[in-house]
């Protein structure tokens, strides 16, 4: 029972308006358990000057673990020990997942393969053989389950085991020809949502979709891809990640081949076979992980009192500034300035972007 309700209050917290991945991570730093941030919640937002913190209803999350039971998928939070560790290290790593399948494929050295969703014939058929031949090698493959070269990459790799990460609810197929193939990785290999039942595939999911799948592996190669794609966005977060960057080369003649020739002169791998792949990500197979909740939290013992707090909140404005900057201006303890920032976007007065930069809304 202790159990249950633990999970029901990880679930519960995620679930709550204002809490994000960052932020979630910050609170369990602090309080240490997901029960004692909620009760934290209220007295965190009043601080940070807004209304008291609203927490999402106890009986809608014990209707999406039964949704995703009866689904025959499950939850995997970010503190469980079959929690990809490789995801972990991402400051922004979903505090939880929905699997359905085997995940024990992650254990496996891990390549994302990504690519243009209109793909030629030859490079669709490229992919394929990319991702058989990753297989064979005892390599996991993992795509996002779009038109294209991902669904190239999946039907190469089904018969090892394939992942693949969608953008809405575990129960929802996007798009609607994929329904079979997305079954037959949830049933021969893996299935993963960061979206709870029943969500549709918004716009503003595939970018946190694509975080996921860079994430999962310890390198991504990218065929064909069109200029500020979403597979450049995907091979963007996998080298801030420090992972391996990798392309495959295409005509000047073809739009489409001009965002892995683009990677491929920013300094990525490029990539004439599976040989080039397994070059890149064996080195990379005993790295060491970080802690699934340590390093980027507030730790206990920091309370600002009302002038240090003004100082941070002095400091920000309608301008992203990085945060290291605000400990460096303000001259306060990290802790200290991360837990004034908490408490204004519990407030629903600060905005986080990317590379850890924050505004005042």
């Amino acid at each position: 029972m202790a159990e249950e309700a633990a999970r029901l209050a990880r679930l519960r917290l995620i679930r709550s308006p204002r809490i994000g991945p960052v932020t979630y991570r910050q609170l369990i730093a602090r309080f240490g358990d997901a029960q004692a941030a909620l009760d934290a919640l209220p007295a965190l937002a009043l601080r940070g000057g807004g209304q008291a913190a609203t927490l999402a209803d106890p009986a809608s999350v014990r209707r999406e673990l039964a949704v995703v039971e009866r689904l025959g998928a499950r939850h995997v939070f970010l503190d469980d020990p079959d929690y990809p560790a490789l995801l972990a290290e991402l400051e922004n790593a979903p505090p939880a997942l929905i699997v359905r399948g085997d995940i024990g494929l992650l254990a496996r050295p891990c390549v994302a393969m990504v690519g243009a969703r209109n793909a030629s014939a030859a490079a669709c058929r490229f992919a394929r053989q990319l991702a058989q031949g990753l297989g064979d090698a005892g390599a996991t493959v993992v795509s996002g389950l779009a038109r294209g070269i991902d669904t190239a990459a999946h039907h190469g790799s089904l018969a090892s085991g394939t992942v693949g990460v969608i953008a809405s609810g575990i129960d929802i197929t996007f798009p609607p020809e994929n329904a079979e193939l997305q079954e037959r990785v949830a049933q021969q290999g893996l299935l993963i949502a960061e979206q709870p039942p029943g969500a549709e595939p918004l716009a503003r999911h595939f970018p946190s979709r694509n975080r996921i799948i860079a994430g999962l592996a310890q390198g991504t190669v990218v065929v064909e891809a069109a200029p500020r794609s979403g597979s450049l966005i995907t091979a963007r977060i996998a080298a801030e990640a420090g992972r391996e960057v990798m392309a495959v080369p295409g005509s000047p003649l073809d739009p489409r081949a001009q965002g892995c020739n683009q990677l491929i002169r920013e300094g990525a791998t490029l990539v004439q076979g599976v040989d080039d792949i397994l070059e890149m990500i064996r080195p990379i197979d005993a790295r060491a992980v970080r802690s699934p909740v340590s390093g980027f939290g507030v730790e206990p013992g920091a309370e600002p009192d009302a002038a240090e707090r003004n100082r941070v909140e002095g400091l920000l404005g309608p301008v992203p500034v990085p945060v290291d900057e605000l400990i460096r201006q303000s001259a306060l303890p990290g802790a200290a300035v991360q837990l004034v920032l908490l408490e204004l976007e519990l407030a629903g007065r600060l905005e986080r972007h990317a590379g850890g930069r924050v505004s005042l809304l």
